[in-house]
């Protein structure tokens, strides 16, 4: 293997076969070498492969400026959350989150820890993912010595969501905004306390993950048989009734009036919720 670029004395570029570019890490893996010299392979410690050409510039751009212990410390936690999420991440999170983990380390030493308005809702909605950012706290505890707070867990779930729906972040938090604003809708209407451990709780907040995402995107469902809608607009009144009153705060609020298909599902989800508490 021979050097392709020097980034910095950390972290060198070399081409694998195909002429594709690996980005190599390492203590010292490029220290006083030229284009063209042979790499000790003695000094690898991390290889990079990103399928996403566009990305690489920034992601070489990155790396040149990150200290090699973040570095490996974002990779470990990409690694991990790779291992547990069931859908693919995109490679942008080596960008997005490296930078982030970066800028978080710089902040706390300097005392400006940003407070995260949106953490309940994270912790509730996105429980999987949230795990993954604890994770991601102890690792840059164990290998940097820096205890961030739970804050941060919060901010590297938006991360790791941004990166398996390839949104962006200001849609994440306005896809959480929403989801909280419909289930408070819902939790008033009825007067209702939550049980977040019941299928049916589950089940709406899955709904509305997808549901809130396609209001953003400007998406649309597929109109089903109409019939359908009048059966369940008469058998769930109740639930009816509460899914007009999310129709009016969306119109207000998102200039998203709901399709009768957008009301069916949300109805139903709403009776099947509304119903399993009543019994509890």
């Amino acid at each position: 293997m021979k050097v392709h670029k020097i980034l910095n004395n950390n972290v060198i570029v070399t081409l694998d076969d195909k002429g594709k570019e690996l980005i190599l890490t390492g203590r010292g893996i490029g220290f006083k070498k030229r284009e063209g010299d042979l790499i000790d392979i003695n000094l690898i410690e991390k290889q990079f492969s990103l399928d996403n050409k566009d990305i690489l510039p920034k992601f070489n751009e990155l790396l040149s400026e990150i200290p090699l212990e973040v570095l490996t410390t974002s990779q470990i936690i990409i690694n991990h959350a790779k291992e547990c999420m069931e859908s693919k991440l995109q490679d942008s999170i080596y960008i997005s989150l490296t930078d982030h983990i970066h800028f978080a380390i710089e902040r706390h030493k300097q005392g400006f820890d940003i407070p995260n308005g949106f953490l309940w809702e994270i912790k509730k909605f996105y429980p999987k993912e949230f795990q993954i950012g604890l994770y991601a706290l102890s690792v840059i505890k164990k290998r940097l010595g820096i205890e961030l707070p739970e804050d941060e867990a919060g901010f590297i779930t938006f991360h790791i969501i941004n990166s398996q729906l390839n949104g962006t972040m200001p849609n994440i938090v306005n896809m959480t905004k929403i989801m909280r604003e419909i289930l408070n809708i819902v939790k008033y209407h009825f007067n209702i306390e939550y049980d977040e451990d019941c299928l049916s709780y589950q089940r709406f907040v899955t709904h509305l993950k997808f549901f809130a995402q396609r209001i953003l995107s400007k998406g649309t469902q597929t109109q089903q048989d109409s019939s359908l809608y009048e059966i369940v607009r008469q058998k769930y009144h109740q639930a009816y009734l509460c899914t007009k009153q999310i129709d009016l705060h969306l119109i207000q609020q998102y200039q998203h009036p709901l399709t009768d298909d957008e009301s069916l599902y949300l109805t139903i989800h709403i009776e099947r919720l509304r119903t399993e508490l009543k019994k509890t």
